[in-house]
């Protein structure tokens, strides 16, 4: 398709002059707006104002330029067509075989500081969309280009086919077209819905904690725990798209292919860089992410381990470097080939340590590196240093993908966020008790607990995990497993759960390796069988009112 008239109306006119003097080279006219008309006679490219096509002028401040018959006329008609070409005739409408338009900055402009309404608003284009969407749905006529990235690809191709444009080349065309209008239009529906909601549900009430009866369970609800805590109802449509942002080496097993894809037009606050060692698989960046929600639960200096999705060891220090050694201590053969993460800066320190206590780990990831670290992780060249922005942004949402639709569940929000207020409703239920000092160390196994996999059983002691039992389908397995790996550190522990006990057996197992505190959410039928167990052997137990499964 030979190409004899074009239309150039771009707010991005990156690379723009180049494909204007080959355009001009192959003798095609062009129209041209505002800017673009302006760009182009400066650099004595030959150009014709919209205005002499549709015999209107530009009116509105610039609102209204190219929404004209003549314009979308020349786009549209099918040239294929005898009675449409007849009646482009009769109406005067010239056949338009080239658009070039990018759209005005609408994404660029909302992510500026403080940007208003008004200025947002201003920058959605109404034109640019229109005449791409004519232009791409008629590409067995007309080339429409909406990304200056595309201009070689059509310089190459005008130059090798002599001023025209294959019919593949339109089409490939065509489809970005319509996928970047789409995301386009996503962009403003988002930000729009967050400046005015079209419905404001009245915010969920919350009850101060108390049991709701169900007819197996009772259930504790509160206002200070982490299972409600967001108001009104969730978003009716999640209208999202994902580009893909890199090949990974592979999925769950070499055998399967596996990509990252990232959310356009909505970039999420938490990033990550990589420094240096093998490319990331499916498993590494779901294990590193794993290690981010294990650290978002602390604010003071915390290190973890983890290995397939769950940690193997927890640790807090007001050094660093102590609560990573305590973190592999925890359990140093689990550690082997794991993933090592911190909340802090990795310095020289961290580094050493990291290779002093294991031998082989797959990942480090810090918020921060400094340059001697760096220098001495470099020395396992396949080892994964991937530095993580954003850690403490807390996404709104929880998604999984199933057979039938879309899952989705508000995030459980890191203990730490509200961590006073559960202190303050803390309800101990045997004769035995800690003492408030201790109090702080309940709560270190209850985060802990919180980010093992269900059923999740933490054992702890003065900030540190010494055993983890996790994915057991029986809770007292779990108890059981805790406390295998933790060997003789079961004496004197916490012992945290992520859900309540269902049975008194697994007091038995506690006092059998010496646990001395319990930390669990209550709310079984049989709680007071449970309440009674512990009084029988002087273990003091606490309800949080809140549990946190995590499937």
């Amino acid at each position: 398709m030979k190409i004899k008239r074009a239309i150039i109306s771009v707010s991005d006119k990156t690379g723009l002059i180049p494909l204007a003097k080959e355009l001009r080279r192959f003798k095609v006219e062009i129209f041209s707006t505002g800017g673009t008309l302006a760009l182009l006679k400066r650099n004595q490219i030959a150009a014709h104002s919209i205005s002499e096509l549709t015999g209107f002028p530009e009116v509105l401040d610039g609102r209204l330029k190219t929404l004209h018959p003549k314009v979308h006329g020349g786009l549209l008609f099918l040239r294929s067509d005898k009675k449409q070409v007849r009646e482009a005739k009769q109406h005067r409408i010239i056949p338009i075989d080239l658009l070039v338009v990018n759209l005005y900055p609408f994404r660029e402009t909302i992510q500026k500081p403080k940007v208003t309404l008004k200025e947002a608003v201003e920058q959605i284009d109404i034109g640019g969309p229109t005449m791409l969407r004519s232009a791409a749905k008629n590409f067995e006529s007309v080339a429409a280009i909406s990304d200056p990235n595309d201009y070689a690809a059509v310089i190459e191709e005008l130059r090798e086919n002599k001023g025209s444009l294959s019919h593949e080349l339109r089409k490939r065309l065509a489809v970005k077209v319509f996928r970047h209008t789409s995301t386009y239009d996503r962009e403003i529906t988002r930000y729009l819905s967050k400046q005015s909601p079209l419905s404001s549900p009245p915010p969920i009430r919350q009850p101060s904690a108390r049991f709701v009866r169900t007819d197996s369970a009772a259930f504790w609800r509160t206002g200070g725990g982490g299972q409600r805590w967001g108001g009104g109802e969730l978003p009716e449509v999640f209208d999202e798209v994902f580009q893909r942002s890199e090949n990974l080496r592979y999925g769950e097993n070499p055998h399967q292919r596996a990509a990252l894809y990232k959310q356009v037009g909505a970039p999420s606050q938490f990033q990550f860089k990589q420094y240096q060692g093998k490319e990331l698989s499916y498993n590494n960046i779901l294990d590193f992410e794993s290690a981010v929600d294990v650290l978002r639960e602390f604010r003071e200096p915390a290190a973890c381990v983890v290995k397939h999705n769950n940690p193997s060891g927890i640790a807090a220090d007001s050094k660093l470097s102590v609560a990573l050694v305590y973190a592999v201590e925890s359990d140093p053969l689990s550690a082997f080939g794991g993933i090592v993460g911190v909340n802090r800066i990795c310095d020289g320190e961290i580094a050493k340590v990291a290779f002093e206590k294991l031998s082989f780990f797959e990942v480090i990831l810090a918020p921060q590196y400094t340059k001697v670290a760096l220098e001495i992780l470099k020395s396992r060249k396949n080892l994964r240093v991937i530095e993580v922005n954003g850690l403490s942004a807390i996404e709104p949402y929880n998604f999984k993908f199933i057979k039938s639709g879309l899952l989705v569940q508000d995030r459980d929000r890191p203990v730490c966020e509200y961590e006073r207020k559960l202190r303050r409703s803390l309800k101990w239920v045997t004769k035995e008790r800690l003492k408030p000092r201790e109090t702080a160390d309940l709560l270190f196994a209850w985060k802990c607990a919180k980010v093992v996999r269900s059923n999740a059983i933490v054992l702890a002691q003065r900030r540190r995990t010494v055993g983890i039992g996790c994915g057991q389908m029986s809770r007292v397995d779990s108890v059981k497993l805790a406390c295998m790996k933790a060997g003789d550190r079961t004496k004197g522990a916490i012992l945290a759960s992520d859900g309540f006990f269902p049975m008194p057996d697994n007091i038995e197992v506690a006092y059998e390796y010496g646990i001395r505190a319990i930390i669990q959410p209550g709310g079984s039928i049989r709680d007071q069988d449970v309440i009674d167990a512990c009084n029988n052997v002087g273990i003091a137990m606490v309800f949080t009112a809140e549990r946190h499964f995590r499937h």
